[in-house]
């Protein structure tokens, strides 16, 4: 059969592998684990795996639901970066990695996690860092939302959690209710010029009162690191990003100075609060911000 690099192909290479499982073909579970070392095939092989629950899942590992979509770009990103040995393990381990940072920092501010009745994760992507998120606190606590509808829709039926599709333009974004935390990693970071601050204004409708606002941007250290000059205003923009879902012009990548993002914040006076900014926190080279409502 040919690698599934098309999603008829990915569909009928798991047809005929899970076609042999069920016919209890000896050699067959192997042969799919196998197939997950081949990058062609290892996506598909993955999650044959994971949905039959046959040795070596990584479920046995992290002990939630393992399955990746297959468009998803966060995914391809490690499956195509070079320090990459295991993008699978990888992959799984980096939103282990954004759970603890973000528990990290709530921590800091006297907000716990575990203690927060609604959250929601904004431009949340297929679930790299919700499948996390729904092991340490359920999935009625969790809702996320994505201008990718089959990010929505893929989170909604493996993770059990509320979702709905956002919209390219900030203000015609559909907020269904208020909630305590409004999680926003790495759009901020790759919002252009034009955009910048009508999506903080649009986001913020979504925080509850006395709720938390947690965004994340490239900074100073960022900007160093990639070689970049700020303007005046202390911003830089790229049209470049690793997704394809997006247009590059309105999601590629960009870099803010501490002050710019502060007068950005200030525009929200009477609202809101900045009460903590942590310089290089998630992934250690994005700022972490988190605002309160009054």
């Amino acid at each position: 059969m040919s690698t599934p690099v098309t999603p008829s192909e990915y569909d009928a290479w798991m047809r005929a592998h899970e076609a042999a499982l069920d016919a209890g073909e000896p050699g067959a579970a192997a042969a799919i684990r196998a197939a997950r070392e081949v990058p062609a095939t290892r996506l598909a092989a993955h999650n044959l795996i994971e949905r039959r629950g046959l040795d070596g899942a990584f479920a046995q590992m992290f002990g939630l639901n393992c399955r990746i979509a297959p468009r998803d770009d966060i995914f391809h990103f490690f499956a195509g970066h070079p320090t990459s040995t295991n993008p699978l393990r990888d992959y799984l381990a980096d939103g282990w990695r954004t759970l603890a940072e973000l528990m990290q920092l709530l921590e800091a501010v006297d907000r716990p996690l575990l203690k927060l009745a609604s959250v929601l994760e904004f431009a949340s992507g297929h679930g790299r860092f919700t499948r996390h998120l729904v092991k340490a606190i359920g999935p009625q606590r969790v809702t996320v939302s994505d201008v990718v509808a089959d990010a929505v829709g893929f989170a909604r039926d493996t993770f059990g959690v509320q979702g709905f599709v956002s919209d390219p333009q900030p203000e015609a974004v559909p907020w269904p209710r208020r909630y305590e935390l409004v999680f926003v990693l790495s759009l901020f970071s790759h919002l252009p010029r034009h955009s910048w601050a009508r999506w903080l204004a649009s986001i913020w409708r979504a925080v509850a009162p006395g709720g938390l606002l947690v965004l994340s941007t490239h900074g100073a250290e960022a900007a160093r690191r990639a070689g970049v000059v700020l303007d005046d205003r202390g911003f830089f923009f790229a049209a470049s990003s690793e997704s394809s879902a997006i247009d590059a012009q309105e999601y590629g990548t960009s870099f803010t100075s501490e002050a710019f993002v502060r007068e950005q914040v200030a525009t929200l006076a009477g609202e809101a609060a900045l009460i903590h900014f942590a310089p290089v926190w998630f992934w250690n080279h994005q700022d972490a911000w988190v605002l309160r409502r009054a």
